[in-house]
């Protein structure tokens, strides 16, 4: 016991209690900083890999989780108490969906890089209640870490007994087994960080196959947020929204919940997709977006003041081919793609990385796909395809389509230069499951009258400034539309476009066939709403039946004795084969390098071409504005007679 007598002791001791005043100063140090690093992500839909894209006319490899882990690892290097949260449509977009039920890949993998949270995006409900149940037990039973799940406002309606259907309870136990959770708590940096979520109106109207109901985003977070100040010490409460930017500020949903409720320090701000190169600032609390596809990884620093979180520094990372992928996790990938090969690909006798065809020139890229209101070839050419592939499905029965139609919402990529793999023409048209529990949406048929086609075209033209997502791509028609007329009136021509390329007038009471996607033919109803009820277009069957069940509509290949879905992708991936071949690669036709005149603007400011072939309501509103007018005009001159008449007495 020499070292503890003597004077050896007392120095001895008086380090001991040097060190621990250090390390103690040090803790409050880092606990007072006041900084706290958010890494975050949305819209992934599943790309696990990186996929060839155009930026700036030039094809390079961009994208992918597996290089998302390498960033994020780098991160932590930096500060190992950052948090790492995603936004929701984590799935969804390319071949990797086709294991969502049974392997689910997204979310095992999320939980391996070392996400903290996730919410659930409405492209999560595509895969109906079932397939989402099925997907958060498989990932549970995997005994994988997992990111921490948030659902907000989601109920589970209950017919008329009081019970819930067989999906939906299916789907209520699996969220009460993973666990799903309406808030937690996470420790960082000594501050408490309180993380919810919720789902936005236009998020919830663009889940049509969820069963779920949906209830009103604003009042859940103000629920959640009374619920955290009620019973928790926090420092911080952030949303994982997905809600979006969409439309003009300030009136976007993200802006509006910001605003209703304030007590929110952080949005990280989905489903719109949006690029925000800076954060929105909206009382004290910050709004933030980093695109999709994992582009880009969203980095924010925040500082905490007195009165509020402030932004330090903001920085949307690149995800480009300087960026390496995970050793780590990219085997992980690999062996789910063999999965994808052997329990999807393999009943259409493709592979995943396939070459289907080669494309001698540029598709537009597929981040521009819908910004200008124009003729689009790659629609021209997903609408091809679904003709084409309807008539191989039905031979002998085939029955003429007269048009195709295909909305840029559901465009999910887009071809560059070179070869064209399976993967690649998946990512396009990756949306979905059929009735038969397969992924991709299969192709319908429904049937329009000539007036609904015509009305269509209206759509295109007078909806899609309000929403872009909205804008058509029609193969079948040609019209023309003044973007300067009076909205629901822009469409000046439409004509049918026959085999041989002639032009032939529409009969507006005679049913025309036209195949679509079935997302796309549920959404059809919806003009109704976004045109406030003054356009309409009701599909029905070949007998002139209102349609109420579109999945009665699925087209089915009957070849070889199968009754097969005919899937949107598997359409595509077909009508790239049938291309002449040049040395045993099909190629893709220059047809589809330019624009064909199906879709024309005349942006003329002439005023009798603005004002010509007025329809109703343009009539109206014609007829109201020279009533307003000769009104004001009275009213005028009433007020100089009385002026004259006091000057005369």
């Amino acid at each position: 016991m020499f070292f503890l007598s003597g004077k050896i002791f007392p120095r001895i001791w008086k380090r001991l209690l040097f060190l621990f005043v250090l390390l103690s100063l040090s803790f409050v140090l880092v606990a007072a900083d006041g900084s706290l690093t958010i890494l975050f992500t949305h819209d992934m839909h599943d790309h696990l890999t990186p996929s060839n894209t155009l930026q700036n006319g030039q094809s390079m490899s961009t994208y992918g989780l597996t290089r998302i882990a390498s960033l994020v690892k780098e991160e932590r290097k930096k500060d190992s108490e950052l948090l790492l949260v995603d936004a929701g449509d984590y799935s969804m977009g390319t071949l990797f969906q086709t294991i969502f039920s049974t392997h689910s890949p997204q979310l095992r993998i999320m939980g391996k890089i070392g996400f903290e949270a996730t919410t659930l995006g409405n492209h999560e409900f595509d895969f109906r209640a079932s397939g989402l149940a099925k997907s958060l037990n498989t990932a549970k039973a995997s005994g994988d870490k997992l990111p921490e799940l948030l659902v907000g406002n989601v109920t589970f309606p209950k017919d008329a007994a009081g019970n819930l259907t067989p999906s939906l309870a299916e789907l209520e136990a699996a969220l009460a087994n993973y666990p799903a959770k309406e808030y937690i708590l996470l420790e960082k940096k000594g501050y408490t960080i309180a993380l919810f979520a919720v789902m936005g109106k236009d998020s919830a109207s663009n889940a049509p196959m969820a069963e779920v109901t949906f209830t009103d985003y604003i009042e859940n977070a103000r629920r959640i947020v009374s619920d955290i100040q009620a019973n928790e010490n926090v420092d911080m409460i952030l949303c994982l929204s997905h809600s979006g930017t969409e439309g003009k500020s300030p009136n976007t949903e993200d802006e509006i919940l910001a605003k209703k409720v304030p007590e929110i320090d952080v949005i990280i701000s989905g489903h719109s997709h949006t690029v925000i190169p800076e954060p929105l600032i909206v009382g004290k609390t910050i709004i933030v977006s980093c695109g999709s596809y994992t582009e880009k990884l969203g980095k924010l620093l925040v500082e905490k003041t007195d009165k509020a979180w402030t932004v330090g520094t903001y920085q949307l990372i690149d995800i480009n081919d300087s960026v390496p992928e995970d050793r780590e996790i990219l085997p992980i990938v690999n062996y789910f793609k063999l999965i994808v090969e052997r329990e999807y690909l393999r009943q259409y006798d493709l592979g995943f990385d396939e070459v289907l065809a080669y494309t001698p020139f540029h598709f537009t890229a597929s981040n521009e796909i819908g910004d200008e209101h124009r003729e689009e070839p790659l629609g021209t050419l997903i609408c091809d395809a679904y003709r084409y592939a309807v008539e191989q499905a039905e031979g002998d029965s085939y029955e003429e389509i007269t048009a195709a139609l295909v909305p840029s919402g559901v465009v999910r990529g887009s071809f560059v230069k070179g070869d064209i793999s399976v993967a690649d023409a998946f990512i396009v048209s990756s949306l979905g499951i059929g009735k038969d529990g397969i992924a991709g949406y299969p192709l319908i048929s429904v049937y329009l009258t000539g007036k609904e086609l015509k009305t269509m075209c209206e759509v295109d033209a007078s909806i899609q400034p309000i929403m872009s997502a909205a804008q058509l791509y029609i193969t079948g028609l040609t019209y023309t539309f003044n973007p300067h007329r009076l909205i629901f009136n822009k469409v000046t021509d439409v004509a049918l476009i026959n085999k041989d390329g002639i032009k032939e007038k529409i009969d507006d009471k005679k049913l025309y066939r036209v195949v679509t996607g079935l997302y796309s033919g549920q959404m059809l109803p919806v003009i109704n709403d976004k045109s406030f009820g003054i356009l309409s277009v009701v599909p029905k069957t070949k007998d002139g039946e209102v349609i109420r069940d579109f999945e009665a509509q699925i087209i089915y290949d009957l070849r070889d004795g199968q009754k097969k879905e005919v899937k949107e992708w598997v359409s595509l991936a077909q009508y790239l084969q049938s291309f002449p071949k040049i040395d045993g690669k099909s190629i893709v036709s220059n047809y589809y390098a330019q624009a064909q005149g199906l879709k024309n603007v005349d942006a003329s400011k002439n005023i009798f071409k603005i004002i010509a072939s007025p329809n109703l309501i343009s009539l109206i509103v014609y007829a109201i504005v020279i009533i307003i007018s000769i009104l004001i005009v009275w009213i005028f001159v009433v007020i100089i007679k009385r002026i004259h008449r006091r000057k005369n007495e």
